[in-house]
């Protein structure tokens, strides 16, 4: 299954006025980048993939929003969220908050 390309339209939408945002296909899914660091994807399991502190990590956990496994690893700092979380566009738009926040607070990759 590919990745939901209505959801890809709506986050467009919502970085479209950031700066330094490039998208990528990743993982099967296509990963927003801001400076270079994956900010926000989405999956091709459905949902999003959100990066965030880890150490903000565990209180963002819920019965719809889980730690991100890729290969049987949890990947640290990674949030796997559920399409159910981000039919709304308020809920959509505070996760890609989250992720582009977060992402922003990282150095740039060089080339960026």
């Amino acid at each position: 299954m590919g990745y939901d390309l209505d959801l890809a339209d709506r986050i467009r939408e919502l970085v479209g006025t950031e700066r330094n945002v490039v998208e990528q296909a990743m993982f099967g899914g296509l990963a927003f980048l801001v400076n270079g660091n994956m900010s926000v994807a989405v999956s091709r399991q459905g949902g999003l993939l959100v990066r965030v502190d880890p150490a903000e990590v565990e209180p963002l956990i819920s019965d719809k929003v889980a730690p991100a496994v890729m290969g049987g690893r949890e990947m640290r700092g990674w949030l796997r969220v559920h399409e159910e979380v981000v039919e709304s566009d308020d809920g959509l738009a505070e996760w890609v908050r989250r992720g582009v926040g977060y992402a922003r607070s990282l150095p740039a990759k060089k080339g960026r």
